[in-house]
């Protein structure tokens, strides 16, 4: 198999950072922007850009969406769902219903 060579990228905000892959996001930014609390901070960076890029950014909104509609969202795996269904059981929501 070949060996997927990192290159040296810098970001508008100047971190500096390698990548093997096209995506432009930088890691330090990303980081930086990690919510420290509520249910977004549980969960990884494509998952919560996401719900974002969605306009997801409240428990609420999430409980307008059905488990396949989310599911259906680039950025959105399995292992996301438990973590989500388990935000929305805390707050006595729960996703709508297909």
């Amino acid at each position: 198999m070949a060996e997927l060579k990192k290159m040296l990228r810098t970001c508008p905000k100047g971190h500096n950072y390698y990548k093997s892959s096209n995506c432009p996001t930088c890691p330090v930014c990303e980081a930086e922007r990690k919510p420290k609390e509520g249910f977004l901070s549980r969960l990884g960076a494509p998952a919560r850009r996401a719900l974002e890029n969605h306009e997801i950014t409240t428990l609420k909104k999430l409980s307008k969406y059905s488990e396949a509609e989310v599911l259906g969202m680039h950025g959105i795996g399995k292992t996301t769902i438990p973590i989500l269904k388990a935000s929305l059981a805390e707050a006595g929501l729960g996703f709508r219903k297909s």
